[in-house]
């Protein structure tokens, strides 16, 4: 199904149809401030097989991060965090950054690297914000299968490309090229692992 969202006010219809998607374990493809990212909530193990089974990656191996709506999921699907990391990552979010934090027991193992940690996301998209608030807890995000960048732009094409491996494209106009850079916090001072969208200024 490919579902039109108006990008600053996406409609609460769809994205309830999105939700319920979601939480039936439905796999989507969904716009969010940098690539169109592919999704499904974070408890729904088969879900997360068939995105394993999409990008034809172990679990164990996979990169995922976690999209949430604000920094309040922090609490709960990371370890505590020190008062200057949260507001260096106050200070950042919602933005094009994925912080890679040490993970909580709440995080499904499925879902956890071999270090033990998280990617964080929180977007400064609408749609995507919107579906996790809806949702009431973070969905999974990673990059789609292949190269084929020029083609993940354009929500038409994902369809056209996706729609017998995902249930739901989320249109939500054309999206950006540049993944968002992604930054450790794991260790003493923030690392950048992958320099992406967003700016980085070392404190």
């Amino acid at each position: 199904m490919l579902l039109h969202l108006h990008p600053d006010n996406p409609q609460p219809r769809n994205i309830q149809t999105i939700v319920s998607g979601l939480a039936k374990g439905e796999v989507i493809i969904y716009p969010t401030d940098t690539i169109y990212g592919l999704g499904c909530d974070i408890f729904q193990q088969k879900a997360i097989e068939r995105i394993c089974r999409i990008k034809q990656i172990n679990p164990q191996k996979a990169q995922f991060s976690f999209i949430c709506h604000d920094l309040s999921d922090l609490s709960q699907y990371t370890k505590s965090i020190s008062t200057p990391l949260y507001r260096m990552l106050k200070s950042y979010l919602p933005g094009p950054y994925t912080f890679i934090l040490p993970a909580s027991k709440e995080v499904p193992k499925i879902l956890k690297s071999k270090k033990d940690t998280i990617g964080i996301r929180v977007p400064d998209n609408n749609i995507a914000r919107a579906i996790v608030k809806e949702l009431g807890h973070p969905i999974l995000s990673t990059t789609l299968p292949g190269d084929m960048v020029e083609e993940y732009t354009d929500p038409e094409l994902m369809y056209a490309n996706f729609e017998k491996l995902v249930d739901i494209v989320a249109d939500g106009g054309i999206g950006g090229m540049v993944p968002s850079t992604v930054v450790d916090c794991t260790g003493e001072e923030p690392v950048i692992i992958r320099q992406g969208a967003g700016e980085w200024v070392a404190e």
